[in-house]
Order: C-alpha cells, then structure tokens, then sequence
C-alpha cells in the first residue's frame, strides 16, 4: 500500500446508522480493492473493504481494513498450524468477527449493526445523533463514537513518559539500518 490511513475525521452518522466515509480514506480503500482497480470492472462497482468488530473485549472500536491488508493478514493466519489456540483466536476475531461492507456511490457506508455493539452505540445515539471518528492507523483505521474516542486520547501514554528531556519523538523507532 502506498498510502496510509493517517488523521481524525469526525463524521455524523444519522437515523440509519449511515456515515460518510472521509474523502482520503476512500482513495485508500479504492486502492486497496484489486476488483475496483480492474480495467474491466463494471461501471457500477463499489469499492469494498472489511470491518473487524473482533479483538480484546475491552475494546471498543471497529477496525477498517482495504481488502489487499486484509489479504495479507489471512495469508498470516494460513501459515500457522491448524487447530492452535492462536491461529482459533485470529480467525475468529478477524474473519469470524468481520464483515465487507461496501461503498456507496455518495461515500456512505451503513455501519453494521455488530460494528455498532463493539463501538458502543445505542439505539438512542442513533435517534439522538451521534459523530463517529475515523483514526487512521498506518494500513488500517479505527473507527469510533466520538467522545469514547476522545476519552481514550486522554488516557493515552504520553510521549511525556516514553522520552528523555529533549529526545525527539522519531528516536522511538527501532533502528534500521539504510541501504
């Protein structure tokens, strides 16, 4: 993939639980469907991508993934032996515990309603109005209710914690040597 999922976008999601997809997550998901890409694609195909509603039960966002990462995620999975506690635990929690979703032609997705469960959102959110937040993670986003998401960033490890006085933030990275 040569771009990543990068920013916060907060979107409105309305009555129908439907949500705009941000403008910069779209050509992200584009890209990362093999079927959308063909030359012969059909003039009215949708970019597809998968939402992982699986992971830690104290999670509570949804994870976005185009359908190329999440090709390289099960060809992960393939390669540990059948039947391990590892390889039942990631197939559930990401194919399992996942769906595609489709794009429309407006950039609209309708948010599955298990995406929903693991976000939190009420049925109450939904008659009331709730924003959603997209948060790019590198190849895949999160996706949020809005103020879970802003509770978690005050939560978050500080880079206060993590480097000494005056160390930048990049010295964080493991080093790897250039060719």
């Amino acid at each position: 993939m040569s771009e990543s999922f990068r920013g916060e976008i907060s979107q409105k999601v309305d009555k129908k639980a439907r949500v705009s997809i941000p403008a910069a997550f779209r050509r992200i998901l584009e890209a990362g469907d093999p079927d959308y890409n063909r030359p012969d694609r059909p003039k009215d195909a949708k970019p597809r991508f998968v939402i992982v509603y699986g992971g830690r039960s104290t999670d509570t966002y949804a994870v976005g993934y185009t359908l190329a990462q999440m090709k390289r995620v099960e060809a992960q999975i393939r390669r540990l032996p059948n039947g391990t506690k590892e390889r039942r635990a990631l197939e559930l929690n990401l194919v399992t515990l996942s769906q595609l979703v489709e794009v429309e032609d407006d950039g609209r997705i309708v948010l599955p309603p298990k995406a929903r469960e693991r976000m939190g959102v009420t049925a109450d959110d939904l008659d009331e109005g709730f924003e959603a937040t997209f948060a790019g993670a590198l190849e895949t986003f999160q996706l949020w209710k809005r103020d879970a998401y802003e509770a978690q960033k005050e939560g978050a490890v500080s880079l206060d914690d993590l480097l000494e006085d005056g160390a930048d933030m990049t010295s964080l990275l493991p080093h790897i040597p250039e060719d």
